[in-house]
């Protein structure tokens, strides 16, 4: 089930955001009650309280109120202790201990999901902090807890000020984790060329575990680079390299992904493709854009196919992608139309003739364009000088 692969990827603690959005979706085929039961017991472990009666109205189960009251219980004792804590750092310590405090404060809010109360307590926090990289670290804090509840415009302007004070003297380890961040940021708003870039960068010196697991940022960076990179570049970047050939063989799919699309062998690959469709489509940063990214993978390989031919039949063309030639004249027709496949289809003869411009005549359109657009331009500077004389 493309649930159970999903979550054995996504390990890093709690991962209630991902459950709540799988047992939500209605067209993830996934164990609803094995969902339930998991979101249920991560709540309980971590004393979820002002979260868990939101829970029980979104699964559909009765608020046990015995274990509300644990829950509850156990949060006042340790925000008792961790107030105890800071007016002993407000009254015997320094700056950095009471900064030290006020963070604890803030993270445990963060752990039991408390997340306005987090985000108050964390811009506390921000006030007493001095120093770029304990700055990033309340950013990235704040990061997870915007992404969690999928405030993207709270997340750009966060990543924006952690940027800020990157340039102002951040380390490289947290330079590291920011391109993490920054990645899954460009991922979810489907720019998926400078998601991968980021990953592909963050991947040698991976410290972000925080926000995902080393295998999940690999799996991501398996998942946008046919659709980031040229083929030359997919197979130094990402095929040939050691941090992704270490892992590979543990992701489902992901070899066999890779190497039958650079490997030309389109039949392997749409296989390996309709396994990972599962995996994407049940992914939350994914989800919204996983028709997009379905198509352009497909786009990617029926270019590469048709690249070193002038014209093929459609039913070669079928055969080598183990699928019917009506299904491929649909897929075929439609990208042609939306301009992504330069070819035509003769569907009397059977055959699509592909009609790639020349570089020639290709520049000296781009020259004829920008001529219009400079002469353009200058009409309306002319217009505007005989007004102003």
């Amino acid at each position: 089930m493309a649930s159970s692969t999903y979550l054995t990827l996504h390990s890093t603690p709690p991962p209630i955001d991902q459950q709540r959005f799988l047992f939500s979706a209605p067209d993830i085929p996934a164990n609803k009650e094995q969902l339930k039961q998991e979101i249920l017991s991560i709540v309980t472990e971590h004393s979820m309280a002002p979260l868990y009666e939101t829970i029980c109205t979104e699964l559909g189960v009765a608020v046990d109120n015995p274990a509300l009251q644990s829950m509850k219980t156990a949060n006042t004792t340790k925000m008792e202790a961790l107030n105890k804590a800071l007016v002993d750092a407000e009254e015997n310590a320094g700056d950095i201990e009471i900064r030290d405090a006020l963070q604890a404060k803030a993270e445990f809010y963060a752990s039991i999901c408390d997340l306005e109360a987090a985000k108050d307590a964390f811009e506390i926090a921000e006030k007493k902090t001095a120093g770029a990289g304990p700055k990033m670290d309340l950013a990235f804090s704040m990061l997870i807890l915007e992404m969690s509840l999928s405030n993207w415009h709270a997340v750009k302007a966060k990543l924006d000020q952690a940027k800020s004070l990157c340039d102002k003297g951040g380390d490289w380890e947290r330079k590291n984790r920011l391109r993490v961040y920054e990645a899954v940021f460009e991922m979810s708003r489907r720019n998926f060329t400078r998601a991968a870039e980021l990953f592909l960068e963050a991947i040698p010196t991976f410290t972000a575990t925080e926000l995902l697991s080393y295998d999940q940022c690999v799996y991501y960076t398996i998942i946008l680079a046919p659709v980031a990179l040229d083929r030359p570049a997919l197979k130094s970047k990402v095929i040939d390299s050691p941090e992704i050939l270490s892992v590979i063989d543990v992701l489902p799919s992901a070899r066999q992904f890779l190497h039958s699309l650079h490997g030309c062998a389109y039949a392997d690959f749409f296989k390996a493709f309709a396994e990972l469709c599962d995996v994407v489509r049940a992914d939350r940063y994914l989800y919204n854009h996983f028709k997009y990214w379905m198509r352009e993978v497909r786009v990617v390989a029926y270019c590469q196919f048709l690249e070193p031919y002038k014209s093929v039949t459609l039913a070669a063309m079928a055969a080598a992608f183990g699928v019917c030639v009506d299904f491929l004249d649909e897929e075929l027709s439609d990208s042609i139309v939306a301009g992504r496949i330069p070819a035509k289809i003769d569907r009397v003869a059977g055959v699509v003739e592909t009609n790639r411009p020349d570089g020639k005549n290709g520049l000296y359109q781009q020259v004829i364009k920008g001529g219009d657009l400079l002469l353009n331009r200058l009409q309306k500077l002319s217009k505007v000088v005989d007004v102003e004389a």
